[in-house]
C-alpha cells in the first residue's frame, strides 16, 4: 500500500519479519470515518498509555467524550482484535500486583477487578486458587504481623491477626489456620 496526496492514510513499512496484512481492508471495514477514527484512537491510546484498562472502563470512558456508541463498539473491537484490550491478561496481572503489593486473598482480589469492570470469566480465571496457595500467602502475611503482636494476651493477638486477614479478603477457614500456625510456639522467635 502506497500513499497518495488524497489519502488519509501513510505509507506502512513493514517490520523484519512480520506478515504484511491487508491495512486497505482493515481501514474500510470500520464503520467510522477518518477524522472519527483519528479522534477516538487517539483517546483510547491517551487512555492505555496510563495504566492497563478493561474493555467496559475504555467503553465507559469514550462514551463520557462523547463518541457515538457505535464508533465506541468498533474502537474496542479493534483494540481487542490487535490485543491492546484483553481483560484475562490485564486481571491476571492486576492479581500478581495486588498479591505481591498488598498480600489480598481471593474475595478481596474479586471485588477489586470487579470494581475495574473486567469480564466475570476474566475474574474467575484469574483469582483461581492453585494448589492450595491461598493457604500459604495467608499464612506467610500472618507470619510477618505475628511478631509486631507479641507484647499482646494471645486471645487478643489471635483476634487482632484474624480482622488482619480477614480484611485482605481470606476466608474464614484460611484466616483460622493462618492464625493458628503464625502464633504456634514454635513459630515464635526465641528471645533470650
Amino acid at each position: 500500500m502506497t500513499g497518495s496526496a488524497d489519502s488519509h492514510v501513510a505509507p506502512v513499512t513493514w517490520l523484519f519479519g512480520a506478515p504484511p496484512i491487508e491495512t486497505e481492508s482493515m481501514l474500510t471495514a470500520e464503520p467510522y470515518t477518518v477524522p472519527v477514527f483519528d479522534e477516538i484512537c487517539t483517546a483510547s491510546l491517551e487512555a492505555l498509555g496510563r495504566r492497563g484498562v478493561s474493555s467496559k472502563e475504555m467503553q465507559d470512558l469514550l462514551l463520557a467524550r462523547n463518541f457515538e456508541p457505535h464508533d465506541v463498539d468498533a474502537e474496542i473491537a479493534r483494540l481487542e482484535r490487535v490485543a491492546l484490550l484483553d481483560d484475562a491478561a490485564l486481571a491476571e496481572s492486576l492479581v500478581l500486583a495486588l498479591r505481591k503489593k498488598k498480600g489480598l486473598g481471593k474475595a478481596a482480589l474479586a471485588s477489586e477487578l470487579r470494581r475495574r469492570k473486567l469480564d466475570p470469566e476474566a475474574i474467575a480465571g484469574a483469582t483461581l486458587d492453585e494448589d492450595g496457595q491461598e493457604l500459604e500467602r495467608a499464612t506467610e502475611l500472618a507470619c510477618r504481623r505475628a511478631p509486631q503482636l507479641r507484647a499482646l494476651d494471645s486471645e487478643t493477638a489471635r483476634r487482632r491477626l484474624s480482622a488482619f486477614l480477614m480484611r485482605r479478603g481470606y476466608a474464614g477457614s484460611i484466616v483460622s489456620s493462618a492464625v493458628e500456625r503464625a502464633l504456634a510456639p514454635s513459630s515464635r522467635p526465641v528471645f533470650r
